[in-house]
């Protein structure tokens, strides 16, 4: 009977035991508040201080995307309607300005250099016609009317020819060298700048007007950083300022650029479209590229709290306020920018300057908060 009283004293002082380690681990938690004792304390490591104020480089986060500024995209279009006949390039490669991307070919285009001859011809004879009418009518030898008529003619003449000429000159045919002997029934199809075929929209055989968009071609010579500025931030940001862009793919690999355009309107979400060149112009980079981007402003004073005094939770900051000795209470908090091991406190309300917060121990104590919670 002895021996069984004494294992039932040995368990319960074991039980008992247990619950004091346990409580002294965990500490008391009512709601969103944890006390500690002054063991509990010395052992987290919880110390507390007022909050102060200190100079943080305001960093901005952006985020947009490479772009191409409209001298350096081009849509390409035949000039007139046609067959397209010759048609090799693809998706990705370089071609030069004035280079032929495709030969068409359009039986109008043989009536047309016909047409332009028989105007050219018919010009040199009313130029000729004109002449002598001028000469007959200043010796009396002919009527005014006449002479008017033949100086319409001439002029008539030489529009149509004009006008002509300047078709056959869109679609590449040099109208003064052409003659009856090097008429052609195809023209070629060339690139207005320098870059890359971002897309190609023929096939051989395909008939293509002037409002079909054949080709377009991209310069990568000139790549340029469009970001999203919204209207918090936007006094903060100037002309000349540096930018630091990145992908999401590759983070770490900084991109440095400069502002030299700010908007002057907001769009619908209340944002302005800035945009920085880059400082080395032989990046591989493609237009449409979504980058990240960060930038530094002028350092502003604000209210701050060590970081580790920060804890997360569901996705928001908390620290820990005081309320009374050895009792510590969750606070919301919004967090700004980060310098030097200290993070700035948005919207911090003025009465709570005297109050006193954990600087140090902040995990500790939400560990002991939620894990009784749980």
């Amino acid at each position: 009977m002895k021996k069984v009283l004494l294992i039932f004293l040995s368990l319960m002082i074991f039980s008992c035991s247990k619950e004091e380690v346990v409580q002294e681990e965990i500490g008391t938690v009512v709601g969103d508040q944890v006390s500690l004792t002054d063991l509990q304390i010395k052992n987290s490591g919880v110390e507390t201080s007022t909050l102060n104020n200190l100079d943080i480089a305001h960093k901005i986060m952006l985020t947009g995307q490479i772009d191409v500024p409209p001298q350096g995209m081009a849509s390409v279009s035949a000039p007139s309607g046609g067959y397209v006949r010759v048609s090799i390039f693809m998706p990705g490669n370089y071609v030069s300005k004035g280079q032929t991307l495709a030969t068409l070919e359009n039986p109008e285009l043989v009536q047309l250099q016909q047409d332009y001859l028989l105007a050219k011809s018919n010009l040199q004879y009313a130029q000729q016609d004109y002449s002598r009418q001028k000469d007959l009518n200043e010796n009396k030898a002919s009527s005014d009317k006449v002479t008017q008529k033949a100086f319409n003619e001439s002029q008539n003449q030489n529009i149509m020819m004009k006008g002509m000429a300047q078709k056959l000159s869109a679609m590449g045919i040099n109208p003064g060298s052409l003659n009856a002997n090097n008429i052609r029934r195809s023209f070629a199809v060339t690139s207005p700048i320098s870059g890359y075929i971002s897309t190609v929209n023929v096939n051989i055989g395909q008939y293509v007007s002037p409002m079909d968009k054949m080709f377009d071609i991209v310069n990568t010579g000139d790549l340029h950083l469009a970001l999203k500025v919204f209207e918090k931030d936007l006094s903060k940001i100037k002309v000349g300022q540096k930018v630091f862009a990145f992908t999401n793919q590759n983070p770490t690999k900084k991109y440095e650029a400069r502002v030299f355009i700010i908007g002057k309107d907001f769009s619908a979400d209340r944002s302005v479209l800035i945009h920085c060149h880059f400082v080395d112009n032989s990046l591989q980079l493609l237009p449409g590229t979504f980058m990240n981007a960060e930038m530094e402003a002028d350092s502003e004073e604000g209210i701050v709290i060590p970081d580790d005094a920060i804890v997360t939770w569901e996705e928001k900051q908390y620290i820990f306020e005081e309320v009374k000795p050895k009792t510590y209470k969750m606070f919301p908090v919004e967090i700004g920018n980060a310098e030097n091991g200290f993070t700035e406190l948005l919207n911090f309300k003025d009465e709570n300057r005297s109050k006193k917060f954990v600087t140090k121990g902040a995990y500790q104590l939400l560990m002991a908060l939620k894990n009784v919670e749980e």
